[in-house]
């Protein structure tokens, strides 16, 4: 339907009011961009409509429908046509992109909870935008950039960090021309609250000790200190990253992930026997016992499997690290389960992705998600208690005495 020529927003707004129309708002919303549509189209015109006059230059000619997406909802406007030229309000729409700014926020938000470009097209089609492509969409989502900057390179403020877990997760990028695989490095600990907390993100195009090495130097310039225990898989150069980035910090081996790699040491048929021995050595009450099952373990391994039995006794001080600290917190800081479950997270959003364009539109994505996160967790009860933490810090500082004396130092030579 095509707006009255006489537009009088005051009566019309009157009117809604009076009848406390639901869709006030957005009744306002539309008369008020009519009238100054209108107004526009007069000047353009020289005259009002209807009225004659000596400076009149050109005429009103119908009108045309577009629809406008606003917070208000979708809105029919009704665009004044004029007789010769043409007339459109491009301080409010584009020729190719009817939605106003607040939408960017919803495509950057699909974008982020892991639509593809595609979905979000047609998505935004049903808001009534038609004319939407991918490459806007990427721009459109380009706004959180700031955000993730500002997130990535936050002060580590937050006192000391005691445990931290980190981990990499390869992804595809197109690069030269070709596509390559590069590494999302991520760093995750428990910041002086008991609360888990983000600490950094960065791409690495190898998972080298270099690659590590610039990681962890990035996040100590951030402020990052007090780390006890860094809890990973076995990443190439990652242990001697850790010695130089962070003296005085111990590596614990992710139970899990090594027992994935000591079951090819055995044959198929043997694994789930090999699989229950070796957990039972973290299902004792103390240290004293997990070492002593420990070796009791090693020992029923080697009359079989005495590759296997080597392998896991070579592993003994990188598996056990966790015994320095309280029984309490065992399950947390033995593996990097909780990580794991983060990047399922983070192969939730990305897997729609496939392949990345580049490496700033893995960081837009990956860093949004783990802000998001972070923001979670803040609000969630505490991982850690404090008193806990606090029994932590102080038993590590008495095992690393016990440990100079011994001339056996847990932790990690740069």
């Amino acid at each position: 339907m095509a707006a009255s020529e006489s537009v009088n927003p005051v009566d019309l707004l009157c009117e809604q009011i009076a009848g406390a129309s639901p869709d006030v708002l957005q009744a306002m919303v539309k008369t008020f961009a009519q009238a100054v549509m209108s107004a526009e189209a007069d000047a353009i015109c020289g005259a009002g409509w209807g009225q004659r006059s000596d400076e009149r230059v050109n005429s009103r000619n119908g009108y045309r429908q577009r629809e406008w997406d606003t917070r208000a909802g979708t809105i029919d406007l009704a665009i004044p046509k004029l007789r010769h030229g043409s007339y459109f309000p491009d301080w409010l729409l584009t020729h190719r992109r009817r939605a106003e700014q607040a939408l960017v926020s919803v495509v950057a938000t699909s974008y982020l909870l892991g639509v593809s470009t595609r979905r979000v097209e047609k998505l935004v089609e049903q808001l009534g935008i038609r004319q939407l492509s991918k490459s806007q969409v990427s721009e459109m989502a380009a706004h959180l950039d700031a955000q993730v900057e500002a997130f990535r390179n936050r002060p580590l403020d937050s006192g000391h960090y005691t445990f931290v877990w980190m981990d990499a997760l390869t992804m595809k990028v197109r690069e030269a021309g070709r596509t390559v695989n590069v590494h999302a490095l991520i760093a995750v600990g428990v910041n002086a609250d008991g609360q888990r907390e983000v600490l950094g993100l960065d791409v690495a195009s190898d998972e080298d000790g270099a690659g590590w090495l610039a990681f962890l130097r990035s996040l100590t310039a951030r402020g990052l200190t007090g780390v006890r225990l860094v809890i990973s898989d076995a990443h190439a150069g990652l242990v001697a990253a850790i010695g130089a980035a962070l003296p005085g910090a111990s590596w614990q081996r992710c139970r899990t992930h090594y027992l994935r790699n000591l079951l090819t040491k055995v044959p198929k048929s043997a694994q789930p026997w090999i699989a229950t021995l070796v957990r039972t050595i973290f299902d004792q009450p103390d240290a004293d016992a997990v070492r002593a099952q420990f070796q009791r373990v090693v020992a029923t391994i080697e009359a079989k499997f005495p590759a296997a039995a080597e392998h896991l006794d070579a592993a003994r001080d990188d598996l056990l690290a966790f015994t320095g600290f309280p029984r309490e917190i065992w399950r947390q800081i033995w593996s990097n389960n909780p990580q794991e479950r983060l990047n399922k997270e983070i192969r939730r959003r990305t897997d729609v992705v496939g392949i990345f364009p580049n490496r700033p539109a893995i960081i837009r994505l990956v860093g949004a998600v783990l802000a998001e996160q972070t923001d979670e967790w803040t609000e969630g009860r505490r991982y850690m208690g404090l008193e806990l933490l606090a029994k932590a810090r102080m038993v590590t500082i008495n095992t690393d005495q016990h440990h100079t004396d011994q001339t056996d130092p847990t932790p990690i030579a740069a």
